[in-house]
C-alpha cells in the first residue's frame, strides 16, 4: 500500500501552476497535471483529486511523484517511449518495392498485403505503409489501348482542331450510337435509402428488349440531338442524318466527328453526303473513341438515368431517355477541351516507348 504523498508548494511554483490552469492556450493534459499538484498542495485527498480531474489513482500518484522529482517542468514534458519494434531497414523496404513492381506471387496475378508480408517476412501493416508512401496500389489496374492507325497524327490534329478552333459559320457535332441499351425490370422492388443504409435493388432482373440511342453533341453549347431506334445499321444512321439536316440551320456547314464503325462508311451514307455537301465527316483514329466528346455524354446519361433505372418495356426506357435529353437541353453545359494535338501525340509516343522497354525486358 502506497503511503500518503505530501506536497508543499512555494509561492513561485503555485503562481506558475495557477497560470497554466487559467491560460486558455495551455494543453489540456498540462492543465489537469497542474490541477493534480495544486490540489495535492491544498491537502486534498487522493480520492477527491481523482473525482475532480477524472483520472485514476495510479495516474494521480505518477504525476505527484513527477513533480517531486522534476518540479513544474516535469509536468510539461512527456517521457519518450520506445516503439517496441525496430524500424524496417532500407533493404527490406527496397525488397518490398522491387517485388511489388517487378514480380508476381506464385499463385496470383497481383500482390495483396498479406501475400507480400508473408513473402518478405514482415507485418501486413508495414507493407501497407510502404505502398502508401510510394503511391502503389497493386489491387487496381487501368486499361488502355494505343491506336495503330497509320494516320493517327493527322486525325488527332483534325479532330482536336475542331474542338479548339472550330470553323466559322459551321456547327461541330460529336456523333455516335449507344447501342444495346437494355430495358431491365428488377424481379423485386428495392428498399429506400435511410440513415446508415444505402438504397438497395436486386441483382437479378427481367429483360424487356433493347434500344439504340443516336446522339449528336453540339461541342459549342452542349446541347444534344438524340433519337432512339431499334437497330444501328446504316439505314438507321441515315435516318438520323436526315434528322440533323432538318433540325440544324440550313445556312451552316455541319462537321460531324464520328468513329470508324462500318455503318458510318457505308456506300449509302457516302451517296447521301454527296447530295448534302454541307455535311463533312471527320473520323477519329482507330481505338481512340475517347477523342469523341459524345462518349462523355453517354457516360453521364448511363450514370444518371439508365444504370439504376427500372423499365418494364422498351417504350418506357425510350421515354426516360427522351425526358433526360429534354431536361439536359434546358440547361446545357459544354465539355471544355483543353488538350492540344501535340500534347496528345507526345503522350502516345511516351507510351509506345514504355511498351518497347517492357517488351525488351521480357524478351
Amino acid at each position: 500500500m502506497r503511503t500518503h504523498t505530501s506536497i508543499w508548494l512555494c509561492p513561485g511554483n503555485r503562481r506558475r501552476l495557477e497560470r497554466l490552469v487559467s491560460n486558455r492556450n495551455t494543453a489540456q493534459k498540462h492543465v489537469w497535471r497542474a490541477r493534480v499538484v495544486l490540489l495535492s498542495g491544498d491537502r486534498v485527498g487522493t480520492m477527491a483529486i481523482m473525482r475532480q480531474v477524472g483520472k485514476s489513482k495510479p495516474t494521480v500518484w505518477r504525476w505527484q511523484q513527477r513533480f517531486l522529482e522534476e518540479g513544474v517542468d516535469g509536468l510539461l514534458r512527456d517521457r519518450n517511449r520506445g516503439t517496441g519494434k525496430r524500424p524496417l531497414s532500407p533493404e527490406v523496404r527496397a525488397l518490398v518495392l522491387a517485388k511489388t513492381v517487378g514480380e508476381k506471387p506464385p499463385n496470383a496475378s497481383h500482390w495483396s498485403l498479406r501475400t507480400m508480408a508473408k513473402a518478405v517476412g514482415i507485418g501486413h501493416t508495414s507493407v501497407q505503409r510502404i505502398w502508401a508512401e510510394h503511391g502503389l496500389k497493386p489491387h487496381l489496374v487501368s486499361t488502355f489501348k494505343l491506336s495503330n492507325d497509320p494516320r493517327l497524327a493527322e486525325k488527332v490534329a483534325d479532330v482536336v482542331g475542331l474542338y479548339l478552333n472550330p470553323p466559322d459559320k459551321a456547327l461541330v457535332l460529336s456523333v455516335d450510337e449507344k447501342s444495346q441499351i437494355q430495358a431491365l425490370d428488377r424481379t423485386q422492388p428495392g428498399l429506400p435509402m435511410k440513415k446508415g443504409r444505402a438504397g438497395t435493388m436486386t441483382h437479378d432482373y427481367k429483360r424487356h428488349g433493347t434500344t439504340t440511342l443516336f446522339a449528336a453533341l453540339n461541342v459549342l453549347d452542349g446541347t444534344v440531338i438524340g433519337q432512339c431506334m431499334k437497330r444501328h445499321r446504316h439505314q438507321e444512321f441515315l435516318r438520323f442524318l436526315r434528322k440533323l439536316d432538318r433540325e440544324t440551320t440550313k445556312q451552316l456547314d455541319i462537321h460531324l466527328i464520328v468513329d470508324n464503325y462500318a455503318t458510318h462508311k457505308h456506300a449509302k451514307i457516302k451517296e447521301w453526303l454527296e447530295k448534302h455537301p454541307r455535311f463533312h465527316f471527320h473520323f477519329t483514329p482507330t481505338s481512340a473513341s475517347w477523342l469523341n466528346q459524345v462518349e462523355r455524354f453517354f457516360a453521364e446519361i448511363t450514370r444518371d438515368a439508365i444504370r439504376r433505372g427500372v423499365f418494364k418495356s422498351v417504350p418506357e426506357l425510350e421515354a426516360a431517355i427522351d425526358d433526360y435529353l429534354a431536361k439536359h437541353n434546358q440547361t446545357p453545359k459544354p465539355f471544355v477541351w483543353t488538350a492540344t494535338a501535340q500534347s496528345i501525340l507526345g503522350k502516345v509516343d511516351r507510351a509506345r516507348q514504355a511498351l518497347i522497354q517492357v517488351k525488351s525486358g521480357n524478351s
